[in-house]
């Protein structure tokens, strides 16, 4: 059980990431000073909980990493548990709607949480983990092809046989670590396309519409196995954004 003093670092933790969500959400500048301004708190103070400016974006990155995967899971848990294909589309149209809704936060949270802050995240509350284990249930019902290591480029295969990587490998043979490929390559496609979304750098009607995400999941329906899931999936998405 926390001790009091635990528990007040905690809850002033708090305070400060919600400081900073603030002023993120009015467009100001995420400083020691405007945070430690926005708490009643000297910038001094401050420093017992973020060393550094980078200490506190980062603290901040991890907080709203946490809150955004629980969001998601919120939304894919709405879903059947048998059935994820559309756990895993859920799961990508609310991570779409969150970085649409929260352009600021989501430019902080994926320019500051990478591979190299794996061990400052919570295991069971980052997007990167709650995306690996959404993929890997689908693997295990569609069973789609995954590449042999011993087909890929020796480097690659290296990577995979040590990859950093949220998702947890631990005990994953070599003749399926071509499933961890097709992780990296699965993420890389909806967070991309996210990303032109938010920062808007396509035509706008394609955002307002969706065509370009809809593009996106129709284009991994192959590799995934989810070609004959398409007609429902396609119905999912259309519920889940009106909603």
């Amino acid at each position: 059980m926390p001790t009091n003093r635990e528990q007040a670092h905690a809850a002033t933790t708090a305070r400060i990431v919600t400081a900073a969500r603030t002023l993120l959400a009015s467009r100001s500048e995420v400083t020691l000073r405007a945070v430690a301004r926005e708490i009643g708190m000297t910038a001094p103070g401050l420093y017992r909980y973020a060393a550094s400016h980078e200490d506190l974006i980062l603290m901040v990155a991890l907080a709203i990493d946490a809150d955004v995967a629980n969001r998601i899971k919120v939304v894919a848990d709405q879903q059947p548990a048998d059935d994820p294909a559309a756990r895993l589309v859920a799961a990508a149209v609310e991570f779409r709607q969150w970085a649409l809704g929260n352009r600021e936060e989501f430019a902080l949270v994926f320019t500051n949480v990478d591979v190299e802050c794996l061990d400052d995240l919570n295991d069971d509350s980052s997007t990167g983990v709650l995306f690996s284990e959404l993929l890997f249930a689908l693997w295990v019902e569609k069973q789609f092809p995954i590449p042999r290591l011993d087909d890929l480029d020796p480097g690659l295969a290296e990577i995979l046989r040590d990859p950093q990587t949220p998702a947890d490998v631990t005990g994953v043979p070599d003749e399926l670590r071509g499933l961890i490929w097709v992780l990296e390559r699965s993420w890389s496609r909806l967070y991309g396309t996210v990303t032109l979304e938010v920062f808007r750098h396509v035509d706008p009607r394609l955002v307002e519409q969706a065509h370009l995400f809809r593009a996106m999941i129709e284009d991994q329906a192959g590799p995934l196995g989810l070609v004959e899931d398409l007609p429902r999936l396609r119905d999912l998405i259309t519920r889940l954004l009106s909603a």
